[in-house]
């Protein structure tokens, strides 16, 4: 290894002396890169080298390289200043031997082996780090992305070894066809790179898209050489004679468009002739588009964004005869993609566009007219499709109508003026028509009933959420709370502020219902909405812990449970003390299989207390330890945190036994770590056979 490094060194002679003799750098400067090289040099003759060790080598060659560069233009500028300054004095005396002098000051910086250097070394590290990682792709494109910036020759040989290595990612067919057709202009090479890539990735949507664009590209800029010719973008007929005389002179830089390769003929033809000839033009172009869609159809038959992808560039195109293929592939989105609700809602979204033809003064027209296309269109998918997906999608289309500053609406309608109140029966209807198909789901009902608090009309959203909660959607948990929530607020509009016994009577039964037909995973948000509504009422409190209970015995040791019976401990807390919150956490903990995250925050508690040197709670935090160590014994943070409390607040003989208990269960020598010098000053007494070794 010594001898490698030595050896690349050695090959840095001539650079290094070339350095010093134009001044860019001094000895000593020199002395540190050749340290600094050699300990990259080493770290990538290791044994196994990390990718980070061959980053780090190219980013301070780059930053050196930079240096180099700066300080040159800085000396070659100072120089310049200095020659205009003499060379005016001699040119005057001896303009000839001015002009020899500074020709010889230019010679010094033509262009030497310091110049090349740097890419040289940097494109070598580049491939000893591909060559050991083969199958990082940032790694081959951080190569290439370097070989096209420094314009260097490699760019072919490393696309190739690239595309090699990993001929199933159509990132580099694409990047290496891009490469082919904007720095190279070699169309056919890109072509054939494009075509080999889709026989490598056939179902790639992106390799199909960026194929047909280059065709287009490509197309386009034969349109733009005949404009540069002066021959008429649409009749092809010429400007002035010159242009003809130049493009016969040079015919063959010119594509044959027509297949039998036949040259155009020379002046005196017809504009008609012409046109035909235009036409033929733009007909090739419908050929290429057309070839590559029915390719791609047959390669990703149910693909339908690349459908969608191909549709929007046919429309930003024009062409002869494209309004058929247009009309052809929305047949054949229709005829493959009927059965999904995507498409539909694709397809009603489709008719608002195209508003180039209108003026501000018949604006609003036109955009009813293509709103009534996009509704029957939407009509027709509920009747195809009577799901609850599709009607979902109605709905939100019409939300963005009606709502257009949401974040998501339809930005066409943002600045149009609709009466609400028109519309406001459609939208209804559609959730009136999703019910009586029972594709109502929860998310869709609660939908329903915000757009009529909406719309202000509570009476008729409570008896909507009250119909649906007592029948398909009994199990609705969004659509209870969202009914609860209704209630307590008309409950508030009655009484005031305030709530009398017998409205809060009434609220708990309507929270007791639906509290204990769920389960409590899924009415978390319902439980703490009772316990900060029924907090101030001691007889309806008790009530709701019973309930608590109940949910709490089938939950288990859920988390959604440990935060509700957390609260209720916490309410006791702040209203009766640590005595009462103790009696009610111990009747929390006396159900089946208490959850960890309740004994971690009823440990807290405890241990908040001991701090301060209260000696039941350190009693009463040792037997919630030794409780939930029984239940949940391989929990290595909770013995640490055992451990740690008797560190802080017990002896040495406590906190040995603990750690000799978890050494024990968890049969890992490593599972505490041995304490620090400050954890032992913590503790009253020094002891245990650890501790002397330690001491020692």
């Amino acid at each position: 290894m010594a001898d490698t490094v030595q050896y690349r060194l050695e090959r840095m002679t001539d650079e290094l002396d070339d350095l010093e003799r134009r001044g860019l750098f001094t000895r000593a400067e020199l002395a540190d890169i050749v340290r600094r090289r050699r300990d990259f040099e080493y770290r990538l003759r290791r044994h196994s080298p990390l990718r980070a060790d061959f980053l780090d080598y190219i980013a301070y060659e780059l930053r050196l390289d930079a240096l180099r560069n700066l300080r040159k233009r800085a000396i070659i500028r100072a120089a310049a200043d200095e020659e205009d300054d003499d060379g005016h004095q001699e040119e005057e005396e001896d303009p000839e031997g001015g002009k020899k002098r500074r020709k010889k000051k230019n010679k010094k910086w033509k262009k030497s082996i310091s110049d090349i250097a740097g890419t040289l070394r940097v494109l070598d590290i580049y491939r000893m780090a591909t060559v050991r990682f083969k199958g990082d792709l940032d790694l081959w494109f951080r190569y290439l992305e370097f070989c096209r910036d420094k314009r260097h020759g490699r760019m072919k040989q490393v696309l190739i070894q690239a595309i090699r290595y990993h001929p199933k990612v159509p990132g580099l067919w694409i990047y290496a066809a891009a490469w082919e057709f904007d720095q190279n202009l070699n169309v056919a090479s890109a072509r054939a790179l494009m075509q080999s890539g889709l026989r490598s990735c056939p179902e790639s949507e992106d390799m199909w898209v960026e194929y047909l664009r280059m065709e287009l590209t490509y197309l386009n800029k034969l349109k733009a050489r005949k404009v540069a010719l002066g021959e008429d973008v649409k009749t092809l007929q010429k400007n002035n004679n010159d242009a003809g005389h130049w493009k016969e002179e040079n015919k063959e830089l010119f594509m044959s468009l027509n297949e039998e390769g036949e040259s155009p003929k020379e002046s005196d033809s017809t504009g008609v002739a012409l046109e035909e000839k235009e036409d033929l033009f733009w007909q090739q172009g419908l050929l290429i588009i057309q070839t590559i869609y029915h390719s791609a159809v047959e390669a990703l038959p149910s693909s339908l964004t690349l459908r969608k992808k191909f549709l929007e560039i046919l429309n930003s195109v024009d062409l002869t005869h494209s309004d058929e293929l247009k009309i052809e592939v929305l047949d054949d989105l229709k005829k493959d993609f009927s059965h999904s609700e995507d498409y539909w809602d694709w397809f009603a979204r489709l008719q608002l566009s195209d508003l180039s033809g209108s003026n501000l003064s018949n604006r609003k027209d036109a955009l009813l007219n293509k709103l009534n296309r996009s509704l029957q269109v939407y009509d027709e998918a509920v009747r195809r499709l009577p799901t609850s997906k599709m009607f979902s999608l109605y709905a939100k289309f019409w939300m963005d109508v009606l709502y257009p500053d949401r974040e998501d609406s339809i930005a066409l309608f943002q600045d149009a003026e609709f009466d609400a109140s028109e519309l406001t029966a459609s939208v209804l209807k559609v959730y009136e028509n999703a019910e009586s198909c029972g594709c109502l789901t929860e998310d869709l009902a609660c939908q329903y009933v915000s757009f009529c608090l909406k719309l202000e009309r509570l009476e008729e959203a409570r008896n909507l959420a009250e119909k649906l909660c007592n029948g398909p959607l009994s199990n609705a948990a969004n659509l209870w709370c969202l009914r609860t929530s209704m209630e307590i607020k008309s409950c508030a509009t009655v009484t005031g502020s305030s709530f009398n016994y017998e409205n809060l009577s009434s609220l708990f039964d309507l929270f007791n219902t639906v509290l204990l037909k769920l389960p409590i995973t899924e009415t978390e948000g319902l439980w703490h909405m009772a316990l900060k509504l029924f907090s101030h009422e001691k007889t309806i409190l008790e009530k709701l812990v019973k309930c608590a209970m109940l949910s709490l015995t089938t939950a288990g040791g859920s988390d959604c449970g440990a935060s509700v019976s957390s609260a209720i401990v916490g309410w006791y807390l702040q209203r009766g003390g640590m005595k009462q919150a103790r009696k009610m956490y111990k009747r929390f903990l006396a159900l089946p299989r208490p959850s960890l995250k309740f004994f971690q925050y009823c440990i807290e508690l405890e241990a908040n207390l001991a701090a301060i040197g209260d000696n039941d709670a350190i009693l009463n935090a040792r037997k919630l330890y030794d409780s939930a160590l029984d239940l949940y014994p391989q929990e290595i943070e909770l013995w640490r945190n055992y451990y740690r409390l008797e560190l802080k607040v017990g002896t040495s003989e406590t906190a040995n036994s603990v750690y000799w208990r978890a050494r024990k269960v968890l049969k890992d020598s490593n599972a505490l770590a041995t304490p620090s010098a400050k954890e032992l000053g913590q503790a009253p007494r020094l002891a245990g056979p650890w501790v002397r070794q330690w001491k020692e």
